[in-house]
């Protein structure tokens, strides 16, 4: 065993990646709901920073100037009595200790302007002779006591036991309202939960039903559909997967018929070879020139039924770029028409043509010639009288080949199934008149590597329409045609690469 098998066999304990699994492991509904409740988080946070912002800058400077206006009243007072006898011991110092009544939780000091103690209200409390004044001046709000525009003393108000001059009021208004949204935060994940819950149930039912549907698709079960309605994304990637799935059941269909229709069609052929060729080795038949044709001719429809898969499988797998080159589309036309006429007149038919010069495209010649033959085969097959038209025109953007027939015609579903890989309206019919569903395929498919498209429509027993529409030429058309086919020759050298590598491995 070498080192890189080893390393992989060796478990790996990470512990961030259990941590990822187990929040894989919940549910989408959980999910969701814990997603509530953590928005509900996140938004009482950033509202905790909010708030805590206010009460550091805002709240803060709205206290200290009450404080600081209770010093300058206080400071005002003091004046007015002072002034009246110019002493301090008269009723002057009065209004300080009506301050300190009506807000116990402040502390105030007089100072005369010589820097004597006029009065603390920390000393009256009769606990020591050392003022408890706070040292911080930040801590303080001063007034100054002024008499006749000559200072005579200060007040000085600070808040006892706060050092960002806070009340008591002012922080018990503080710590409620930091309960009330501790209180707010979690009935907002509560609620966030209770409405999270319901909500994530409505969104998870369709998803569910989704992977449910397709469980039972993958089980076998192809008529199993979501019926998903509405505008959402959701409801959008419901009705994806039922179209999805018809296109699958469709498919599925066809492969069906696809492997009855190719049984039939080389089984009939083989068993004309088989008995020939038993019957000339028993002596039954003789081995001359009559019995090698049927032989011969036999192989030759064996040939040209493989031969059209593999050109349909070719082209659809992209495994062959396309040879574009600039084409007169009526000239190529035009003599595709020459070689055909002898083949429509020997079918007893007329054939009418139109072209106009000068109609060019950037394509593939000869897969052109191919798309434009097989319709004309298409329309011989299934037209027992009258005449086929062919016509070559074009508008400001597209050149369009036309191929009109006076045939049995198409339904209007007919006309929408026409182009798919094998498909047959009465397999019955189309088996005489010698066809497999695979000419229309590979004309749809040559269109559409060529950015065009083909359209069929027609009127039951009148005839049918078949037109080939294809981008006019020039320079940016050109340019879009040589990305293609770029892109194409890229698809079928990684193709190969991938089959190179599992080849070695």
């Amino acid at each position: 065993m070498n080192r890189v098998e080893e390393k992989k066999q060796k478990p790996v304990n990470n512990p961030n990646r259990r941590s990822d699994q187990r929040w894989f492991n919940f549910s989408y509904a959980n999910k969701v709901t814990l997603a509530f409740a953590l928005v509900a988080v996140m938004t009482a946070l950033v509202a905790f920073g909010v708030v805590s912002f206010v009460w550091q800058g805002h709240f803060q400077t709205y206290t200290r100037e009450n404080v600081q206006r209770l010093a300058d009243n206080t400071a005002a007072q003091i004046a007015t009595r002072y002034a009246e006898d110019e002493s301090w011991y008269n009723g002057a110092l009065r209004p300080a200790e009506e301050a300190v009544r009506f807000s116990p939780t402040v502390g105030v000091q007089v100072v005369s302007v010589e820097e004597v103690m006029l009065f603390d209200s920390t000393l009256d409390e009769g606990t020591s002779n050392m003022s408890l004044a706070p040292l911080d001046a930040e801590a303080i709000a001063s007034a100054p006591i002024i008499v006749r525009d000559e200072v005579v003393g200060s007040v000085r108000v600070w808040v006892n036991g706060s050092s960002t001059l806070l009340t008591q009021a002012d922080q018990e208004f503080r710590d409620k309202s930091t309960q009330a949204m501790g209180f707010a935060t979690l009935l907002a994940v509560l609620l966030a939960t209770l409405v999270g819950t319901p909500f994530a149930r409505t969104l998870v039912n369709p998803i569910n039903r989704i992977a449910r549907t397709a469980q039972e698709f993958g089980g076998g079960d192809l008529s199993a559909r979501t019926n998903l309605e509405g505008e959402d994304e959701i409801a959008r990637l419901g009705q994806t997967f039922d179209r999805m799935a018809e296109s699958v059941e469709k498919d599925r269909e066809l492969e069906h018929r696809l492997t009855t229709d190719v049984a039939h069609e080389l089984r009939t052929p083989l068993m004309a070879i088989q008995s020939t060729v038993e019957a000339m080795i028993d002596g039954v038949f003789e081995a001359d020139e009559e019995r090698l044709d049927t032989v011969n001719s036999e192989v030759q429809r064996l040939s040209r039924l493989v031969d059209a898969i593999l050109k349909l499988s070719r082209l659809e797998n992209r495994s062959t770029p396309l040879k574009r080159e600039i084409l007169d589309v009526g000239e190529l036309i035009a003599g595709l028409v020459a070689t055909h006429e002898a083949f429509v007149h020997d079918s007893g038919l007329e054939l009418h043509h139109s072209f106009e010069r000068g109609v060019y495209v950037y394509g593939d010649p000869d897969l052109i010639r191919q798309a434009t033959a097989n319709l004309i085969s298409n329309a011989v097959r299934y037209t027992p009288e009258g005449s086929i038209n062919i016509s070559v025109r074009h508008d400001d953007e597209l050149a369009y080949i036309v191929v009109t027939d006076t045939g049995i015609g198409l339904t209007e579903e007919e006309a929408k199934m026409v182009f798919s890989r094998f498909w047959r309206a009465d397999s019955g019919r189309n088996r005489e008149a010698g066809g497999l569903g695979v000419g229309l395929a590979l004309v749809k498919e040559i269109v559409e590597q060529h950015g065009g498209t083909v359209t069929a429509k027609g009127v039951v027993n009148q005839g049918s329409t078949f037109t080939m529409a294809l981008p006019l030429y020039n320079e940016e058309s050109r340019q879009a045609a040589r990305r293609r086919t770029r892109n194409e020759s890229r698809k079928v050298e990684s193709s190969f690469d991938e089959a190179w590598e599992e080849d070695s491995i």
